[in-house]
């Protein structure tokens, strides 16, 4: 039997790669659905420049097996869809550029002097891309009710020690944030990020510009941000944070100024400093873990690639004589 801990998306994907593989498996959280940072994600597909696995071919691997997983998944009904859309800067072209998604969608090109126009803002540089957008208040519910599907078991609990989960012949640590205390990793910090949630159905496509600003149409709703606040662990929306991101968003597409506001969220992105940590460990105990977390604010991106690399992990364990 194997315990994964952790009931976001990244614990839940690795919770049915195991299943998968012939595995029998026990899910443990004491957050799920709507009490986890996976629920309120926006769920662009998209990597961001600061993502990185232990290496660049690693790093690669996992995007492009993210990618190919949720294309598989399309007519599903599980809440991923295409989506296209515009990234924009005045101060950089680097800023627009993505070198893990160039070659792997569809479509990533270069703006045209045309579509430097469609918003306000006197825009310089810019990308357009066809990605896909996975909305996790549908999704999580997908994931979780196939694996209780095929046999899984769901404990809600909160795991202060390892030590208690003596008995399971590997541990996978899926608790993003939690593996600060949980595994005393001094490198994972909050990384707090303030959005809203409008109604906008005319909305077809998604937006990024400088300064965490970003529009991304959902299937139930649109998601406006953002914030990236470093080492700051408070939930609290704050009013003053809620009018920048309004004035920021509805400049960039003015007519948002007549969307109907649904609800305001804060989410703690789980940023890993030296990147996402994905690796064995025996434990003094003796417990086998493998860990799977620190995926910031690119969890929901990376996730099938980082879970079937833990899933490679566990193998090891199983079929080694340690």
């Amino acid at each position: 039997m194997i315990c994964v801990l952790g009931g976001g998306v990244v614990g839940l994907t690795t919770a049915l790669e195991l299943q998968q593989a012939g595995l029998k498996v026990t899910l443990i959280a004491d957050k799920f659905g709507r009490e986890t940072t996976s629920d309120g994600a926006a769920g662009l597909f998209r990597p961001g420049n600061t993502f990185s696995a232990a290496n660049p071919k690693l790093t690669k691997e996992w995007i492009e097996t993210s990618y190919y997983h949720y294309t598989r998944l399309l007519d599903a009904g599980c809440g991923i869809r295409e989506i296209s859309g515009y990234m924009f800067s005045n101060l950089d072209t680097s800023i627009v550029k993505n070198d893990l998604l160039e070659g792997l969608l569809p479509e990533y090109r270069e703006v045209t002097e045309e579509e430097l126009k469609i918003c306000p803002g006197d825009w310089k540089y810019g990308s357009y891309y066809k990605t896909l957008v996975i909305e996790c208040r549908l999704y999580l519910p997908w994931l979780t009710k196939r694996f209780e599907e095929n046999g899984g078991h769901i404990i809600k609990k909160f795991v202060k020690s390892f030590d208690e989960l003596q008995g399971y012949e590997v541990v996978v640590n899926c608790t993003g944030l939690g593996a600060k205390v949980l595994c005393n990793d001094r490198n994972m910090v909050a990384l707090s990020g303030q959005v809203f949630k409008v109604e906008a159905p005319w909305l077809d496509n998604f937006f990024y510009a400088e300064y965490d600003t970003y529009i991304i149409p959902g299937i139930s709703h649109v998601t406006l941000g953002g914030t990236r606040k470093y080492d700051s662990w408070s939930r609290d929306v704050c009013k003053y944070t809620s009018m920048e991101i309004w004035e920021k968003c509805t400049t960039l597409v003015p007519r948002l100024k007549e969307s109907k506001v649904l609800y305001e969220w804060v989410g703690l992105r789980p940023h890993r400093e030296g990147g996402v940590r994905v690796e064995k460990e025996i434990l003094e105990n003796g417990i086998k873990v493998v860990h799977n977390y620190g995926h910031g604010g690119y969890g929901v991106t990376s996730a099938p690639g980082s879970s079937k690399y833990a899933v490679k992990l566990v193998h090891e364990f199983l079929s080694s004589s340690i």
